[in-house]
């Protein structure tokens, strides 16, 4: 399969039934125990980058690209907080979702821009650019050229989320219980975080924080990288 199969799989599922299903996740109605365990972890990796912006103490002074926005859990709190946000997301009723979100939450909402992209046709320069989540739709040897082209648009710094890689990971995805559901995506695919690094450091970025949330079906490997 190429980026293209890739892109156009995660599109119309996320388009579909996907939607419903991490619209719930990311929502706060009821949802089953493996939704749940999902929705904590999802979380656990969203609060840990806002706290580390938020400790820097100058995110109203920034502009932030979050790659694939989803419904708008990261770019929302940020917004908030005072930064500036360009939201994207490959699926369109992701992005109309993220936008309802945010005009019911934000007082104002005019530094909050969403649009509907993939990665690989973004364009701008922005201080800040995070994708969280999105990787793991993606195969390993597509990974340079995607996080490539959001290290181009990076100012200062960008932050990336993917799924570990290891040995253990692997057994589980291999018998099933990595994504488990029938409504999962057709793909999840695992990145090796010593691959991810040689990218960002390829591209001028040294690793500067980095963290690893993991609960029982959720593994996100987070690494925040600097230009040099």
């Amino acid at each position: 399969m190429n980026v293209a199969d890739d892109k156009t799989i995660v599109r119309e599922y996320f388009n579909s039934t996907g939607f419903d299903r991490w619209r719930r996740i990311y929502g706060d109605g009821e949802v089953n125990k493996v939704q749940l365990d999902i929705r904590n972890g999802h979380q656990q990796t969203v609060d840990t980058v806002i706290g580390w912006l938020k400790d820097d103490g100058n995110l109203s002074e920034l502009s932030i690209c979050d790659a694939g926005c989803g419904v708008g859990s990261l770019s929302i709190p940020l917004a908030k907080n005072g930064a500036k946000i360009y939201a994207s997301d490959i699926s369109e009723k992701m992005v109309t979702e993220a936008k309802d979100r945010a005009l019911a939450t934000l007082e104002n909402a005019e530094n909050t821009t969403f649009a509907v992209q993939d990665l690989e046709s973004l364009s701008g320069s922005y201080h800040t650019v995070i994708c969280l989540d999105v990787l793991i739709h993606y195969p390993q040897e597509k990974a340079d050229q995607m996080i490539s082209h959001l290290c181009s648009l990076a100012q200062s710094r960008i932050i990336i989320s993917f799924a570990p890689k290891t040995c253990a990971l692997s057994i589980l995805k291999k018998i099933g219980s990595f994504f488990p559901g029938p409504s999962k995506a057709t793909r999840a695919y695992l990145h090796r975080e010593t691959d991810v690094v040689k990218i960002l450091e390829n591209n001028g970025f040294a690793i500067k924080r980095q963290a690893m949330t993991k609960t029982r079906f959720y593994y996100s490997r987070l690494l925040e990288a600097t230009r040099k």
